[in-house]
């Protein structure tokens, strides 16, 4: 084990006084003077022996004596969290895990829909989780929740459907049937969180003038939890069938929550923000157009929008 090793140096200085207190004639002062001189050093030695072996007890570890107990929590979480991260920073393909078993139109439907369905689990977390905590967002919430046919749109699926659900139900589809049964339970149950969500945020809006009952973020919070736990059903399910545990599961809420899940919320809100960017001036489409005019020694994308597939593995 390293140490480091405490070392002190004497230093011996004889006092006046210890051989002024000596008085005899002058052709014994030479004798006692050495006299004294002999029986001061004894006093120091033994002194120094004592300070010796209190000095050689000074033997510091440096792992114990520099050992912070936060630090080292905090060094074990951070191993932690790496190697949650360091599993999934391999990119995977159609020849990884156990996908080359699978029939191809399952793969093609694994493959195509990961990389959303993660980005939809960060949505879930980093986003949801706070609306539904907070009764101002209840409008948005039911926004996401309610088709555009039922707010007076020109019909279309939800972003809950969008997002979530018909990549459900398109991956169970196309799996075998063992696994095709499972996903399907895990769908049907995280319909029924997001209709329970749907009924506890329910007419509540900011700017409306209604009674809100105490219960009602509990119960909202109660629903997002079903839809957590169904969700990470659906997980573990592709993770175990697949073999490749690339999926990241959502954590239960707690001041661990973000630490445990592993991924990047700045990453996330980033992404986020430069897709809504590109959608506003035009889509990817127009934006790519608009990049090719934007060189400054090497062509720049426009929008800036990390890849999905970087974005995945992280």
């Amino acid at each position: 084990m390293r140490a480091v090793v405490v070392a002190a140096s004497l230093l011996l200085i004889i006092p006046d006084s210890s051989v002024t207190a000596f008085s005899a004639p002058d052709g014994q002062q030479a004798i006692i003077t050495t006299m004294a001189r002999r029986v001061w050093l004894q006093k120091v030695a033994t002194t120094t022996a004592t300070t010796a072996v209190a000095i050689s007890n000074l033997v510091l570890p440096i792992d114990n004596a520099f050992a912070n107990p936060i630090d080292e929590q905090s060094a074990t979480t951070a191993a932690a969290a790496t190697t949650t991260n360091t599993r999934r920073r391999t990119p995977t393909d159609a020849t990884s895990g156990n996908l080359p078993d699978f029939p191809p139109e399952a793969i093609r439907s694994y493959l195509q829909y990961r990389y959303p369905l993660q980005l939809a689990a960060d949505f879930y977390i980093f986003d949801l989780q706070s609306m539904v905590a907070n009764t101002d967002s209840f409008g948005e919430v039911n926004d996401l929740v309610a088709s555009r046919s039922s707010n007076g749109g020109g019909g279309g699926a939800s972003r809950i459907e969008r997002d979530y659900v018909n990549p459900m139900r398109i991956i169970g589809l196309s799996m075998p049937p063992d696994v095709a049964d499972e996903i399907r339970d895990s769908q049907f149950a995280f319909e029924r969180a997001m209709s329970k969500l749907t009924k506890a945020t329910g007419g509540i809006r900011r700017g409306l003038s209604v009674e809100i009952d105490a219960d009602v973020i509990p119960r909202a919070m109660s629903a997002w939890e079903d839809g957590r736990l169904a969700l990470n059903s659906f997980f573990v399910t592709l993770n175990t069938a697949t073999g490749l545990n690339e999926l990241m599961p959502i954590p239960p809420a707690g001041p661990k929550q973000t630490m445990e899940y592993g991924r990047s919320v700045r990453r996330y809100n980033e992404f986020t923000k430069k897709t809504r960017l590109c959608q506003n001036r035009g889509g990817p489409t127009l934006s790519a157009a608009w990049g090719q005019l934007m060189v400054s020694g090497y062509l720049q994308d426009s929008c800036g929008v990390e890849p999905l597939e970087g974005y995945f593995f992280q």
